[in-house]
């Protein structure tokens, strides 16, 4: 079975107090975006444990340890007629870039192997799967707009009207990690409900809609600030860090016109509609 994990990006990201798990609260609106990896799931021939082939871009670390293969081997231990599988994943979705790609993929392996082998699971049950393989996981089972709360694991219903709406990613080639970027952030409740703001038209959010991990990251990362700077004067109407970068993003209206801009070489863009 061949699918298309794709990306998303964070409307606003607010760190609101640090959990007595060692986790944090937060508070963001999760939005698909339509730039994807390649993944297939198929029957392992006979005698085959499961083992994933990876092509695209290097996924550090050991395959074996691949979030798609620990997914399909969370099925596995409950559904014994599950045969071990042959992954393929060609990732194309930038690593350590606030874009979700690694809990994508994890979460489309779950819902192929669903579909494939008839568990006949339902959303909330894959959702269930996910949670355990990363924070934003189960975001990808249904993978529509949501307001996401809690862990980032706990979603409610949201109005967003952005069909159409140009969009540019811009990933510097600057990978950020977790430790890195939660080290800079005084969890504080923010001074404007995320809900309440975006349903203000999009031109308003500029002032309104932040990400806490902008503020922490940009005296030692000003390459972020300069993309947002530059999004800003190509005439986008909205630009943010994603999740906890490095990618940057710019929102143009339906229907507007994107210049090009001329990236360095070793920058990824992305350009297309929500």
């Amino acid at each position: 079975m061949l699918t298309f994990p794709n990306a998303k990006l964070n409307l606003g990201l607010y760190v609101t107090e640090r959990r007595p798990d060692g986790f944090h609260t937060l508070e963001s609106v999760f939005l698909p975006l339509p730039w994807t990896d390649v993944l297939e799931v198929l029957p392992a021939p006979a005698g085959q444990p499961t083992r994933i082939t990876l092509t695209g871009r290097p996924i550090p670390g050991d395959p074996a340890a691949n979030l798609c293969v620990r997914a399909y081997e969370l099925l596995r231990a409950d559904f014994a007629q599950l045969p071990p599988a042959q992954l393929y994943l060609h990732k194309i979705v930038p690593i350590g870039a606030g874009l979700g790609g690694g809990s994508a993929d994890a979460a489309f392996a779950l819902k192929a192997a669903n579909e494939l082998f008839e568990l006949k699971l339902g959303a909330e049950q894959l959702e269930n799967y996910a949670r355990p393989l990363g924070s934003d996981c189960a975001f990808f089972i249904q993978n529509k707009p949501v307001l996401a709360v809690g862990r980032g694991d706990v979603f409610e219903e949201i109005s967003l009207h952005l069909a159409g709406t140009s969009c540019v990613v811009v990933y510097p080639n600057l990978h950020i990690g977790t430790a890195e970027a939660y080290a800079g952030i005084t969890p504080q409740r923010p001074q404007h409900s995320l809900r309440e703001a975006l349903a203000q038209p999009m031109s308003t959010w500029r002032e309104t809609v932040r990400n806490d991990f902008e503020t922490a990251l940009a005296p030692t990362h000003p390459v972020l600030v300069d993309v947002k700077q530059q999004l800003y004067a190509a005439g986008a109407v909205y630009a943010s860090l994603s999740g906890s970068g490095s990618a940057v993003y710019g929102l143009w209206p339906a229907g507007a016109a994107v210049p090009p801009v001329a990236w360095p070489a070793e920058f990824t863009a992305w350009q297309g509609q929500l």
